[in-house]
């Protein structure tokens, strides 16, 4: 053993006490039969609770006519009773919604297996319970042993009761406290002589059958092993919650196989209850072999019903394919880790079609390191011979396969016919056997063997010694036609086979198809309602029924898109996708939970949560589908989930992006307004303040150069206002160009006028080509881009160095380029530059600038359908702005002077 141990608590175990945060705590008063004092003990404890100081109500409690039970409910506060009307009469059930509304802090539920009238929320009491622990509310209640889904057949081989109501076995293993109330079988008996479980006549009639010592013996046995079971578990809860060193076992798996036999659903129950012995997870698997189509109806329902039931119980149902059921079963057990395999007992009076004394017995000598478990016991009843075969097929279609048989073996006797006439009679089964194929590749097992009688007969009586009779003379001919009869049997058989396997490989690959043409159109769906309308149309033809997706709006949910089209569903049908939603759990129709409701609903969930209910209505004729069909439907909202959060998050993407862009935009507006608009305001209010104080002690020059510069700062606050109002129209699409013709020399000079004061440091050349035309332009817009990119170069260039603009036309367009000798703009902000509020950072500059003189250009220049972008200067020395403008419609030549 290693010297140092991790003493860390178990991810499980952490994750358990996190799920147990927010709900209400279940404490289950356990019993081995009625009248051992279960609501008397829970009524006790409630009265300790009370005097505690906690809130308790009674939601339900069932005397039976017991005084000292009904003394102990008095000074409790009772919840009133629903009344629900059933096929004409009223019935008292548990007021769920009240209750929780009421919200006390101990609410009391007795006989948690009751099942609810029609028309109740849930089918069973123990999910009413459920919600009620959700909603925070510790609950009280009372069981039963023999309510336990696993042992109901147990229970009933020892009693010879069955059981109606029972429980899921997580219900109990659930619970946070189990107090056994435990009362000998002579007292329980003497109770029941004393009417004080039930009246005198039932009594004397329970004595002699479910209150039997015998039987008493052993419901408390079963009810004393499972909490002793139960207090494994929570030590070892502990252990692992607390870090405690101990041996740790390797975890144990159960595989159950089952078939179609009717013992199938006894598998489940032992499996589930061996499983639960040893702690280990479990699961229930069962193949699909090319002759499971030749089961009947009965016999797919017997492999659902199993399958359902190992849902309930907490194990996980698989259905597998393959040729070799031992092979299949035992390569999925070495591929999940399983270790044992609970398989039932070999058959002797029929022939095994999957799990049949063969198959058993191949996979007790394939085990290998598997340990597995032959359930025997007496075999439960099995229907008579006559219905125990194959569902006969429709009377049509036996009558066209006996017809396509007899005409194929008139065609193969002509073929036969013109063999005979040039090759030997060995070679004429050829034909024979080809028609017992074809028979029976199209028409199935029965029709090729009934081909295979007719082949026989026929090749006896036209082509062996003597002809025309059924009678054979040669031996030779006698062991061609019986070798022919074994090999039309068993090509029959492989055609048959053949025929099986193309089906269920048809199939399998439906399926397939059907997954991917559904992802395929879900991906192509660009939109929400392109992707919710790929969904309900693609599972309403998966199903051949109807369907519908619902989707949270406000406090509720809404449809949001239906096949055939529907934007409403019944109250029933609410309830149930309410319900689905909120525990992320099926609801409605076939299910547990509000099943009176028209719809399945499904949730559809992903790793960040739920998105929505997808709800399902199968045909008339159908109530619930079947295993494969289900988890086909699953798969399907899992799949139109992913997809539907798809869009969610490339819209949550877009909107995240533009609140960064928003964001980005505002800094650098406050940015500029902190800055552009507090520097000159300080300016000139310093000036002016200036001149008020001192104005005496100033001479004219001072005087002046205030005045200088409050007017300075004010054109500078002016350009900025100018800008921000420029950029607003642009971005509002109300800044159109009211364009005329104009010489641009004109436009030129006006803006190299407006910048002489800001230019007065640089030599400023101007250039344009005498060749220039005039241009159509608005000279009020484009004198404001030359004054933007003159202001810019004077703040960047160096005091002392030119700024050269000039201008030339070409034969495509007119250009402009405005040139200084600054530091330049990098590579990769050149075309950025242009963006509202960017500024290029330099180290060295301490240069302001709002960032919006050349976006503003930018817009401009594009709305006279122009062009305009940065450059190097000469010599990779500055910047050069460069403006391309379309040629004007025409060219008139320009006015020359005159002497």
């Amino acid at each position: 053993m290693s010297p140092e141990r991790d003493h860390r608590p178990s991810p499980d175990a952490l994750l358990a006490e996190a799920r147990r945060e927010g709900r209400g705590r279940l404490k289950i008063f356990l019993g081995a039969a009625p009248g051992v004092g279960k609501t008397f003990a829970m009524l006790e404890t409630a009265h300790e609770r009370r005097r505690e100081g906690v809130d308790v109500v009674i939601g339900v409690v069932e005397t039976h006519g017991r005084k000292e039970t009904e003394a102990l409910v008095a000074g409790f506060e009772i919840l009133p009773p629903r009344m629900i009307a059933y096929r004409g009469r009223s019935f008292r059930e548990m007021d769920l919604e009240a209750l929780t509304a009421r919200r006390p802090g101990l609410a009391l539920v007795d006989e948690l297996a009751h099942t609810n009238i029609p028309g109740a929320r849930h089918l069973k009491r123990w999910q009413d319970v459920e919600d009620l622990l959700a909603a925070g509310i510790d609950v009280y209640s009372t069981l039963n042993i023999q309510h336990l889904d696993s042992i109901n057949d147990v229970v009933e081989q020892i009693s010879g009761v069955k059981v109606r109501e029972t429980l899921p076995d997580s219900v109990l293993a659930g619970a946070d406290e189990i107090e056994v109330i435990d009362l000998p079988p002579q007292d329980l008996i003497k109770r029941l002589e004393e009417g004080k479980v039930y009246l005198p006549e039932q009594a004397r009639h329970a004595i002699h059958n479910f209150f039997s010592p015998g039987t008493l013996t052993a419901l408390r046995e079963m009810a004393l092993r499972h909490a002793a079971e139960r207090v494994d578990r929570q030590m070892v809860d502990y252990m692992r919650a607390h870090a405690i060193p101990g041996p740790w076992p390797a975890r144990e798996r159960v595989l159950v196989c089952i078939d179609e036999r009717v013992e199938a659903e006894r598998l489940v129950r032992f499996a589930k209850r061996s499983a639960e012995r040893r702690g280990a997870a479990w699961g229930a698997v069962t193949v699909e072999t090319p002759g499971s189509h030749a089961l009947t109806e009965a016999e797919r329902d017997r492999i659902d019903a199993a399958l359902r039931l190992a849902v309930q119980l907490g194990g996980e149902p698989v259905t597998l394919q393959g040729d070799d059921v031992v092979e299949t079963v035992l390569a999925y057990a070495r591929e999940h880790n399983c270790t044992q395999i609970v398989v039932g007992r070999p058959r002797r009076a029929r022939w095994p079609r999957r799990l049949g004394r063969s198959v058993t017995q191949a996979l007790i000598d394939r085990a290998g390191e598997f340990t597995v478990i032959l359930v025997g016991g007496a075999e439960e009843p099995r229907p008579a011979a006559a219905a125990a075969r194959p569902a006969p097929a429709p009377a049509g279609r036996l009558w066209f396969g006996g017809v396509f048989a007899l005409l194929t073996t008139l065609v193969a006797t002509g073929f036969a016919w013109l063999i005979d006439l040039y090759l030997p009679i060995a070679n004429i089964s050829v034909a024979y056997l080809l028609a017992v194929m074809v028979v029976a590749m199209r028409w199935g097992r029965r029709a090729g063997i009934l081909a295979s009688a007719c082949c026989f007969f026929a090749f006896n009586f036209f082509f062996t010694e003597p002809r025309y009779t059924f009678a054979i003379s040669d031996a030779q001919n006698i062991m061609t036609v019986v070798f022919f009869l074994l090999a039309a049997v068993l090509v029959s058989n492989l055609a048959a086979r053949l025929r099986a396997q193309v089906q269920a490989t048809r199939e399998s690959a439906r399926r397939t198809a059907n997954l991917y043409e559904f992802g395929r159109k879900v991906t192509a769906a660009a939109t929400p309602d392109d992707v919710l309308w790929a969904v309900v149309h693609h599972v309403a033809a998966t199903i051949h029924g109807r369907s519908l997706v619902l989707m949270p709006e406000g406090a509720g949910l809404r449809v949001a898109a239906g096949y055939p089209p529907e934007d409403r569903i019944d109250d029933k049908s609410a309830a149930a996708a309410a319900w689905a939603w909120a525990h992320g759990k099926p609801a409605g129709r076939g299910s547990a939970t509000l099943p009176a409701a028209d719809w399945l609903f499904l949730p559809m969930r992903t790793g960040r949560g739920p998105v929505g209910v997808l709800g399902v209505q199968m045909a008339e004729d159908a109530d619930m589908p079947s295993p494969a069909q289900l988890r086909l439907i699953e798969t399907l909202a899992d799949q139109a989930a992913v997809a539907i959060e798809r869009t969610t998050l490339v819209a949550d993407v877009e909107a995240a992006r533009v609140a960064t862009e928003r964001e980005r935009l505002r800094a650098a507006l406050l940015s500029s307004l902190s800055h552009d608009l507090r520097t000159p305001l300080v300016s000139i209010i310093g000036a002016a303040g200036t001149i008020l104080s001192y104005d005496e002690a100033l001479d004219a020059g001072n005087r002046r150069e205030l005045a200088q510069t409050i007017q300075d700062e004010a054109e500078r606050l002016n350009r900025f206002v100018q800008n921000l109002l420029d950029m607003t129209r642009l971005g509002s699409g109300a800044l159109k160009p009211r364009v005329d013709w104009v010489d641009l020399a004109d436009v030129v000079a006006a803006a190299v006028k407006r910048t002489a004061r800001l230019a007065r440091h640089h030599l400023v050349r101007v250039e344009i080509d005498p060749r220039m035309p005039l241009l159509c332009l608005d000279a009020v817009l484009m004198e404001q881009v030359f004054f933007n990119l003159l202001d810019n170069a004077c703040k960047y260039a160096p005091p002392g160095t030119p700024i050269k603009l000039w201008a030339m036309p070409t034969p495509k367009h007119i250009v402009i380029e405005v040139a200084d000798q600054g530091p330049g703009i990098p590579p990769e902000d050149r075309d950025k530059v242009f963006d509202m509020f960017y500024r290029v950072t330099q180290a060295d500059s301490q240069t302001a600038g709002t960032g919006l003189g050349l976006a503003i250009c930018r817009g401009i220049v594009e709305a006279h359908g122009g062009t305009i972008h940065a450059e190097p200067g000469l010599n990779e020395a500055g910047t050069s702005i460069i403006i391309h403008l379309p040629l004007p419609p025409e060219l008139p030549t320009a006015p020359q002077g005159a002497d």
